[in-house]
């Protein structure tokens, strides 16, 4: 069996492209005890990828040069050496950019699919779910009634986030970039206030416009001038959930913020959080999130690119908001 790897050629210095990445075919070698041989399905690209290919990887180790390119994905179990998972398991590991990758069973999770489609693990009950989850809840701890802002709204995180405010019963506002992603979160998801970040000159009276008495919790998925419009439209005691700085990581330099004395006067709560620390917590996330499914309150749309070889194409797509929605790559048909 021969495993297709699409491997890193270059560091990029703002948006990747296929031009660093190179694309190679080798033999799928033995197992040893604990592992599995599987075909990778599909493929989670997300904006943490951008750091892991930089000189300067951040919170994770970073992909070098010649590796296959990482990535979390779901595939179907080929073949196994370990009694926990058996042959045409779908499970959920790190598969990378590769078709038949080797996983250690350990690191592997067998997907229930009782609860969920393999999309619906893609999608409202993947990681960026869970991200949207801990990080409305625990670190925004939202309450009824409250009045939310979130940021690349239609995005993977972004429109699970925006939801969970609406069932939470609280006033939700998105902001994304042109009509059609807009048209998705106020037609689609419902959302009581939409801004077009793109079709805006002045985004902090924008934000105003659509929440005159201010915001009590803002979810960051972007950073740079967008976290500094919402810092100068928060209340007293509002809290603000740093999930990303998308615009950041492709910045040729980065913003400064100029509001951030506001947090002081008004007793604001801005804390920086990863998915990863809530991993004894995923049982319960999901148990919630499958339920909203279930009674059709949660949804999410999943921007599907088909093809392994086109998974670079597919992460520039990303930083120049080419998607609308969860952004995958289904590997096979």
């Amino acid at each position: 069996m021969l495993n297709h790897r699409i491997t890193l050629k270059a560091r990029p210095a703002v948006i990747p492209g296929p031009e660093h990445f190179s694309q190679d075919t080798i033999p799928v070698r033995p197992l040893e005890p604990g592992e599995l041989l599987v075909e990778t399905m599909y493929i989670s690209i997300d904006p943490a990828m951008r750091s892991w290919i930089s000189d300067t990887s951040g919170y994770a180790r970073g992909v070098a040069i010649g590796d296959v390119m990482r990535a979390g994905g779901i595939a179907r179990v080929l073949q196994t050496h370990t009694a926990d998972f058996a042959i045409g398991d779908m499970v959920q590991g790190r598969t990378g950019w590769q078709s038949h990758p080797i996983l250690r069973g350990r690191e592997t999770q067998k997907l229930d699919l009782s609860v969920g489609s393999l999309e619906d693990w893609m999608g409202p009950l993947g990681t960026s779910a869970l991200t949207a989850y801990f990080g409305v809840r625990d670190i925004g701890a939202l309450k009824p009634g409250e009045t939310l802002l979130v940021s690349a709204a239609a995005g993977g995180v972004g429109q699970i986030a925006a939801q969970i405010g609406l069932i939470d019963a609280c006033r939700v506002i998105g902001i994304a970039g042109g009509p059609e992603k807009c048209r998705f979160l106020r037609e689609t998801l419902g959302l009581h206030g939409v801004i077009d970040y793109k079709a805006e000159n002045d985004l902090t009276a924008a934000i105003r416009r659509e929440a005159p008495e201010g915001i009590d919790v803002y979810f960051d998925n972007v950073g740079g001038s967008t976290l500094d419009a919402a810092l100068a439209n928060l209340r007293t005691d509002a809290r603000v959930a740093l999930c990303g700085r998308i615009s950041q990581t492709v910045a040729a330099e980065p913003y400064g913020i100029r509001n951030l004395g506001s947090l002081g006067g008004k007793r604001i709560t801005m804390r920086n959080f990863l998915v990863f620390d809530y991993h004894d917590r995923y049982r319960e996330a999901r148990a919630w999130l499958s339920a909203q499914i279930r009674g059709g309150r949660l949804q999410q749309r999943l921007h599907i690119v088909e093809g392994l070889e086109n998974a670079p194409r597919a992460l520039g797509m990303l930083f120049k908001g080419e998607n609308t929605g969860k952004l995958v790559v289904r590997a096979v048909d």
